[in-house]
């Protein structure tokens, strides 16, 4: 058992606020990601769960027991970095147990443990090789393996994936997402990727500017993003906006059209919808073609709507070419609406 919750959490650098008031909680068994762009606080929060680094403020726990003043090997915790780690003098076998071999278990423990891990992540064939023989792809398994054979209560793992090709990166987090489900870990993944957080994720936290503004499972966070940062920041293409404007209970007029939205005190609010959901219509929103961009499954439109850009994914078989004017209608369940001040949903 393993539940992880972070309680408070500030951290200064000097005068700058990397993390601001910090509170999640990760259940037991978990895959929480964290995810955001570079400098978010992201990796600094995963380094203060680790003890690599010192919170400023506030607690962090495992279980009933808080660690935030334990040194690392006492949390137990374990890591897995970007670049891999793996000793290049040590062959595959000695890397997977080196942590063991520190912890001065016996050698049939050592043997049984490494070689049930490397079977796991596929490399029980690679265990007599040195890491200069194996590829990204075989070291950074090498690097899990290692982890996992320490039988922690969390792996922490910060963009692990991050440094090999496309094809390694969708195949190895396959991988990962059955071998921690399949080791009952607690895992919390950083990264910047969406696709990443998408796709392995149990509960993504967005994070942006040291807060987190999102924790949810990773559809709620797609269809529903509580403020519009997420909402721009997760979907490739992100969410559209334009301004509306009210025009009675729960009417809004948006680029000419009317369309239901909430009933609200507000003038104002911002319009959302994401380029998936819109389809070509004889009414709806007026939009001029600036580019187009066939991606097999699907045509990229991107247009311009009252001088805003404004994107739409249409089937691949749709008809359409710059400089021509098409009529987009969004699907009514999925338009979003923000506070154009606060950026949060308005529901």
């Amino acid at each position: 058992m393993a539940e992880i919750q972070i309680k408070n959490v500030e951290k200064w650098f000097g005068s700058y606020q990397a993390l601001k008031s910090i509170d999640l909680t990760i259940s037991d068994q978990e895959f929480m990601v964290l995810l955001g762009a570079s400098g978010c606080g992201k990796t600094t929060l995963l380094r203060i769960i680790a003890g690599l680094e010192t919170a400023s403020q506030g607690e962090v726990w495992i279980n009933d027991r808080r660690i935030d003043h334990l040194a690392p090997k006492d949390r137990g915790i374990a890591m897995v970095f970007q670049n891999y780690a793996v000793f290049p003098h040590l062959t595959v076998f000695e890397n997977i147990g080196f942590g063991l071999r520190m912890q001065r278990r016996p050698n049939h423990e050592v043997k049984a443990r490494v070689e049930r891990n490397a079977e796991l992540m596929h490399i029980e064939q690679l265990l007599g090789r040195y890491s200069g023989e194996l590829s990204g792809g075989q070291r950074q398994r090498v690097a899990v393996a290692r982890a996992l054979a320490m039988e922690p209560d969390v792996i922490l793992m910060d963009e692990p994936l991050s440094n090999l090709d496309a094809l390694l990166r969708l195949e190895m987090r396959a991988e990962l997402k059955g071998v921690l489900a399949e080791s009952k870990t607690t895992a919390i993944y950083v990264t910047h990727d969406q696709v990443e957080a998408m796709s392995l994720a149990d509960r993504i936290s967005v994070m942006h500017q040291g807060r987190i503004i999102q924790a949810a499972d990773p559809l709620s966070v797609y269809r529903n993003p509580a403020e519009r940062f997420v909402g721009s920041f997760i979907g490739n293409p992100p969410m559209n906006f334009l301004p509306a404007t009210a025009e009675g209970a729960g009417k809004w007029r948006v680029a000419g059209q009317s369309y239901a939205g909430p009933k609200t005190e507000h003038t104002a609010l911002d319009f959302a919808i994401r380029p998936e959901d819109l389809h070509p219509s004889a009414t709806g929103l007026t939009a001029g073609v600036k580019v187009v961009e066939p991606l097999g499954a699907h045509v990229l439109v991107t247009c311009a709507i009252d001088g805003q850009m404004f994107r739409a994914v249409l089937d691949s078989d749709t008809e359409v070419t710059p400089g021509e004017t098409i009529t987009l209608q969004p699907n009514a369940d999925r338009i979003r609406w923000f506070d154009p001040q606060s950026q949060v949903l308005v529901r």
